[in-house]
């Protein structure tokens, strides 16, 4: 008989050399220093669970590692005579590794290397290896990413055999294909994305019936027309699982000649879709619903900035000059806002959560470097897409869901009652709670609390609070719902161009179309088989191209911060800690104001009300406070920064 005592899970390191094992979907085990054992960040281990607790959570111990996540790292070489090490530059790994002479390659003092471990560590020895690859030098232009791509593994290019594949599929749509699709040629429809984007996989449009219900047609590129399933640009689709962005470049999951070519919804040139069209009435309800193989010719290629310049009163020349070079599409998009505008207040009626949290926008000069910092501003043409795109996946998932297909969902399940506690006690400090009614949670609850703090100073920071509650969104073969936009039935169909979860449930609705919806007992058990790998697969692809597109905003932010080091700015209290506080600036950069930063007087860290207070003067810092800070330090290599109170006599801030 198993012992309960002891289970499996994923050790996740801390800078701190402590760390925690999270096994499955349950509460964190916490792992004293001396407890971790031979683990480093990331591997599957096996762990005790003790029989008493410094705190809360439960504490365990390290008894034996199952699997190493990493076999090789990115770091920095410090290079000795006789021997040197690697500082890896994941700082929660939890050891440096040693590199003996003969493993030194190429590599000299300073350099950006990946390494192979050679061996792991034991008892008081660090971990060996081998330097199998030199990047560069730290600050050479383009060492920074390439460092993120070889951390993650991320397959930076497409294997010679998948280019060929995509280089022989044929542009041109054969009249036999054209003969099974309905022709869309003669409306007018559009692609609204941002002014960069190269991969448009979604076109719209908007038609209002006597009866005043609308007509959304919502056309996505058909791209499991030309990626077979089993096919080498399918099996290399299947090992990306999606499209990473990282400032600078995208990695995207199929090449080009798919990705910005054939499937790319470009302007004017014929391009095969799965479209939805769908019948909603004034309140906002899909009333009815027809999924077909489509062919269309987008009518104009549009951008968000231009759609909003559109929807409003042009002020400038540049303004009136975008405005009459549209002018005769102008109801389209009026139109589209309407409509828009009613699923929006449909959703927000049923409790569907807004968070509104800013993004950084990061601008980056010719060679790579960050520049400026901006807070990328959203507008209503974004909210037309999104609304539309929304629509679109939940009729999509609801049909499949009663047809009981095998399928792909978008997951968002219930947050957890702690997390919610815990919630309530940063909120309380703000005047705010999230009610539980009937001890059920309700997405109302929060949206109730998101619209109070609307427009208020503190309006980004408890989205941000609620974000860090809420449960991950994931992948999986079994429906349960979408806590956060308060649906029964969502998935991911509209993004098949960058998403593989897309691609594998457009190959099941195009299979059911086929065959008119009569599908054998046989294929659908092959192929729920086939949904439950691949959600696990992609949802864990997810993750990583997460975690790359993070790090490399993060980085690029110290970057941008090492030239404003004696700068002073003006922020927000964003998280209180028992080690200090994180302020974030308006431009969304947010640094660590260390207890030894705060001036003369010693804090004291109330974990209750999450605030920190003066021992002698009870002057004390919260959630949402304002505060002056003055950068004191900048560091590209561990993504961190770190600020200084500004003493009260101090007045100069720097405008942003």
């Amino acid at each position: 008989m198993k012992n309960k005592n002891i289970v499996e899970g994923i050790y996740r390191g801390t800078t701190k050399k402590f760390g925690f094992v999270q096994i499955a979907d349950e509460e964190e085990i916490y792992i004293n220093q001396k407890n971790v054992g031979q683990a480093l960040n990331g591997d599957t281990v096996l762990v005790e669970i003790l029989p008493y607790a410094t705190g809360k959570t439960k504490e365990g111990r390290i008894i034996q590692v199952v699997k190493h996540e990493k076999t090789t790292l990115v770091g920095f070489f410090e290079k000795n005579r006789n021997f040197g090490f690697v500082v890896p530059d994941d700082k929660k790994l939890g050891s440096d590794i040693f590199i003996p002479k003969k493993y030194f390659g190429k590599a000299k003092n300073q350099d950006k290397v990946v390494v192979e471990i050679t061996k792991y560590p034991e008892k008081d020895k660090k971990a060996e290896g081998k330097i199998i690859e030199v990047l560069g030098k730290i600050d050479e232009a383009g060492v920074d990413m390439l460092s993120i791509i070889k951390e993650y593994k991320l397959p930076n290019e497409f294997p010679q055999k998948v280019l060929k594949e995509a280089k022989n599929i044929q542009e041109e749509i054969s009249h036999k294909e054209l003969k099974n699709r309905r022709d869309f040629r003669g409306e007018e429809i559009f692609t609204i994305d941002g002014e960069d984007a190269k991969d448009l996989d979604d076109a719209v449009q908007v038609k209002k019936l006597s009866n005043g219900h609308y007509i959304l047609g919502v056309h996505i590129a058909d791209v499991s027309h030309y990626v077979k399933e089993n096919s080498k640009l399918d099996l290399e689709a299947i090992t990306r699982g999606t499209s990473v962005y990282m400032l600078d470049r995208v990695i995207p999951m199929l090449p080009k000649e798919l990705s910005n070519g054939i499937c790319s919804l470009n302007e004017g040139k014929n391009r095969l879709t799965l479209s939805v069209i769908m019948e909603i009435d004034a309140k906002g309800k899909v009333v009815s619903s027809e999924i077909a193989k489509g062919i269309i010719q987008v009518t104009k290629r549009m951008n968000y900035h231009d759609v909003a310049i559109l929807l409003d009163t042009p002020q400038t020349d540049e303004e009136k000059k975008i405005f009459h070079k549209y002018q005769k599409y102008v109801k389209h998009f009026q139109l589209m806002q309407e409509l828009a505008m009613i699923l929006k207040q449909r959703r927000e009626k049923r409790g569907s959560l807004n968070l509104d949290i800013p993004e950084a926008k990061v601008i980056l000069d010719k060679q790579g470097i960050a520049i400026d910092i901006q807070k990328y501003e959203l507008n209503f043409a974004n909210e037309i897409i999104e609304q539309f795109m929304l629509t679109a996946n939940e009729t999509v998932a609801e049909r499949f869901f009663w047809l009981e297909a095998p399928f792909i969902y978008r997951v968002h399940e219930v947050p957890e009652e702690d997390k919610v506690k815990e919630l309530n006690q940063y909120l309380f400090s703000l005047g705010y709670k999230i009610h539980v009614s009937h001890d059920e949670l309700r997405p109302k609850a929060f949206a109730e609390v998101l619209e109070k703090v609307k427009g208020k100073k503190e309006e980004a920071l408890v989205s941000n609070l609620i974000l860090r509650t809420l449960k991950v969104a994931k992948y999986e073969s079994e429906n349960k719902g979408h806590f956060g936009i308060v649906s029964k039935y969502y998935c991911h169909f509209t993004s098949p161009i960058r998403r593989y979860p897309d691609l594998f449930i457009h190959r099941i609705i195009s299979c059911y179309l086929a065959k008119d919806y009569q599908v054998t007992e046989e294929w659908k058990q092959k192929n729920y088989e086939k949904a439950t790998r691949m959600a696990e697969l992609s949802s864990e692809r997810e993750k990583i191209a997460q975690k790359a597109e993070r790090d490399s905003i993060d980085l690029k932010e110290a970057e941008y911060m090492q030239s404003k080091i004696g700068e002073i700015y003006e922020g927000m209290v964003s998280s209180v800690t028992s080690f200090g506080m994180f302020v974030q600036l308006e431009n969304t950069v947010e640094g660590l104001v260390r207890f030894e930063h705060m001036g003369t007087e010693y804090f004291i860290y109330d974990e209750n009300r999450k605030i920190l207070i003066g021992e002698k003067t009870h002057k004390s810092y919260a959630l949402g406070d304002k505060v002056k800070i003055r950068v004191i330090q900048a560091n590209k290599q561990l993504r961190e920064i770190d600020f200084a109170i500004v003493p009260e006599n101090e007045t100069a801030i720097k405008e942003q």
